[in-house]
């Protein structure tokens, strides 16, 4: 059912992606993701949701493979065989601000369904940046009785508590049957060659001052048609504030500094890019 402000619920979204065992995106880019609620004006709820008339959600259980004192690392791809899974996004506030320096704890099953409890492979923690984005390079967790498929995280903002949750995939056969999971904790999950590509952005209780809205540049009239400074968006490329930049012949500012990626693409992320 559509909200109040005529937008989808996150909840309802995920809920029927769930029974169709789809990814809980959207036709035409809607809704799915924390980030997609920047500029509205009104608060996000905690994680694991964007505020839809819900209350806030419990955490997660940490379960009994949780170990402290985890190596500082982004990847873990080569702790073990597998199938490469690359999970990415953003941390943000109550008012959908990103927040940087989050510490975000990872931890999950090898291929085979194992935790290692004597040593750290596929754990590992690291933190937010400057634009509150963060990247897990890893691998696809394995399987084992009792629970679907799903990567164990804790979080926590500078001088804050620590929040401790779980992502899951969707079009598990097991999430039907796992009574921890919560399909409020989906990821975006698409196939992207030979990895998988994983999305979602974590909402924690920091209150934050909604930021008054971002003016569109006015471009200086020449007397014709004027080439954005920053040329055609590209992966790779690092784009400051105030960039502006084509995709797919539609022209867009940078809201905020960082290095472009694959799954960045302005029309995805509006955290980053806004239409002009």
């Amino acid at each position: 059912m559509p909200t109040s402000d005529g937008m989808i619920s996150r909840k309802t979204v995920l809920k029927a992606a769930a029974a169709l065992g789809a990814a809980p995106l959207l036709v035409g880019g809607g809704v799915a993701l924390a980030r997609d609620r920047i500029g509205n004006g009104e608060p996000l709820g905690f994680t694991p949701e964007c505020h839809d008339g819900d209350a806030p959600t419990i955490e997660q259980t940490e379960g009994p493979y949780f170990k402290p004192n985890s190596p500082l690392r982004s990847s873990m791809v080569n702790d073990g065989p597998g199938t490469r899974l690359v999970v990415s996004g953003y941390v943000f506030g109550r008012a959908c601000r990103p927040i940087s320096g989050v510490l975000l704890d990872f931890w999950q099953a090898d291929d085979g369904g194992n935790y290692d409890n004597s040593g750290y492979t596929f754990r590992g923690h690291q933190f937010t940046d400057a634009n509150g984005a963060f990247r897990l390079d890893t691998i696809v967790p394995g399987l084992y009785p009792g629970r679907t498929r799903h990567i164990h995280v804790k979080l926590q903002a500078p001088g804050r508590p620590i929040v401790t949750t779980q992502l899951y995939f969707p079009g598990e056969p097991r999430n039907s049957t796992d009574t921890i999971y919560d399909a409020r904790l989906l990821m975006n999950v698409r196939q992207n060659g030979q990895t998988r590509e994983g999305s979602f952005d974590f909402v924690l209780n920091v209150p934050q001052t909604t930021p008054s809205p971002t003016p569109t540049p006015t471009a200086t009239s020449t007397g014709g048609p004027t080439t954005p400074p920053g040329g055609t968006w590209a992966p790779g490329a690092s784009y400051n504030a105030g960039d502006r930049v084509t995709y797919s012949g539609v022209s867009y500012t940078c809201l905020q500094a960082h290095t472009a990626m694959v799954g960045w693409e302005p029309p995805n992320v509006p955290a980053l890019w806004q239409r002009s």
